[in-house]
């Protein structure tokens, strides 16, 4: 007996990562359930033919409906969940906000542990697969990311012992950890018109600060980066751990077989922390 091939993305709205890996899997024959928040345009995903869900992965109620709908439409079994749903908070660690801190964790990391809660019957039905989006700010300390590099190494973690527990049942669990790829992702912060406040201690640093939220990664596209995911997740046997993105090959290599200072040197450099350092040191010169 053929079953349907259905897949669950949360976080699909307009260009990006959701948005690619829905069109990929819809493309590739699956049954595409892709979520967004109350206020986001479908018209992308619904030009594509694919199902569209408002579903706040925060919100208990809204993931039990999807639950329901989900095991109504697929027969009760689900091939795939993709947890892309995901903010960015881009700040100093010693300037952080930690309300703003709470409300990205409640998306980064407690919305994937309150989709597979309530979606993990359908997974164990089709012996399927997790599959969360990681970045590499959780395995190395990219500067301004403190709080957004612990979301993404929580869900590393998660990632880990979710994919120990679920092994018995046949259910398949891959971090995808994610190198930097073209997408609004930064948008939060540009809304909001992030700043470092004025008291900070880094507030010299605050044209640079400003040019590093305004920037436009020269990367990969999320077409490219959603077609060379989904071919690592389509694989028999796909790697607990996939490596996908610009420079993450040089990342894993360099966080593999160099000592952890090495990070701190080579962010030192490539923020401009020699300024920094010149004015906590009272050095005149380019501050």
């Amino acid at each position: 007996m053929s079953h349907i091939k259905g897949a669950v993305i949360t976080g699909c709205g307009s260009g990006g990562i959701g948005h690619a890996l829905s069109a990929e899997l819809k493309r590739r024959g699956f049954h595409v359930i892709s979520t967004l928040l109350s206020f986001e345009d479908p018209s992308h995903l619904e030009a594509l033919d694919i199902e569209v869900v408002r579903c706040d992965v925060t919100s208990e109620e809204d993931v039990t409906a999807l639950k329901r709908l989900v095991e109504k439409r697929l027969d009760g079994r689900l091939s795939i969940l993709i947890n892309n749903a995901g903010i960015c908070y881009t700040m100093t660690a010693t300037d952080t906000e930690v309300d703003e801190v709470e409300k990205m964790f409640r998306v980064n990391v407690f919305g994937p542990m309150r989709m597979v809660h309530h979606l993990h019957p359908l997974l164990v039905q089709a012996k399927g697969l997790v599959v969360n989006i990681g970045s590499v700010g959780g395995i190395v300390p990219y500067v301004y990311g403190a709080s957004y590099n612990a979301s993404k190494a929580a869900l590393h973690h998660y990632g880990n012992t979710l994919r120990a527990e679920l092994k018995p049942f046949g259910v398949r669990v891959v971090n995808i950890i994610s190198g930097e790829v073209s997408t609004n992702v930064l948008r939060t912060d540009r809304s909001n018109q992030r700043k470092l406040p004025e008291e900070s201690i880094y507030s010299v640093l605050a044209e640079d600060f400003q040019k590093h939220i305004y920037r436009t990664p020269k990367t990969i596209t999320p077409e490219q980066y959603a077609r060379g995911v989904v071919d690592q997740l389509l694989k028999p046997s796909p790697a607990a751990w996939v490596w996908y993105g610009a420079q993450t090959g040089i990342v894993r290599w360099c966080d593999m077989l160099l000592p952890r200072t090495f990070w701190d040197w080579l962010f030192y450099h490539m923020f401009n922390f020699e300024k920094l350092a010149n004015a906590v040191r009272g050095v005149k010169g380019d501050v």
